[in-house]
């Protein structure tokens, strides 16, 4: 069963979820202040819940490959056509297949990558 650590929290979910239906039965959400009720509720249009992925402990990351409707709502103003490289994905077109990080980063679509 693949384990998604969020803001350092352990999340257990069968193979094959919704990245956000995984976070928002855990109590938690991909949305930053207001998208958390002003979102598309999951078609993948609005963009707010871009989130960071990474795979633990060296693993690979084992996720879905990012749909055509994510591929063009992250090549879209706020977001670009360098999210996918920078590692975003949306949470609601996101399927989990192993162990996973997951960072929300700021602004109201979670577009403020900061390098580091």
């Amino acid at each position: 069963m693949p384990t998604v650590d969020f803001e350092g929290n352990r999340i257990e979910c069968p193979e094959g979820a919704v990245l956000r239906d995984v976070l928002l039965a855990a109590g938690e959400t991909p949305h930053n202040g207001r998208a958390d009720v002003l979102n598309c509720r999951g078609h993948g249009s609005c963009g707010t819940c871009a989130v960071e992925l990474g795979a633990l402990a060296g693993d690979e990351l084992a996720v879905s490959s990012p749909t055509k409707r994510e591929r063009a709502r992250l090549s879209f103003p706020p977001h670009s056509a360098e999210s996918l490289d920078a590692g975003l994905r949306l949470a609601c077109q996101t399927r989990v297949y192993g162990d996973l990080l997951v960072t929300k980063h700021g602004g109201f679509w979670g577009q403020h990558v900061v390098d580091e």
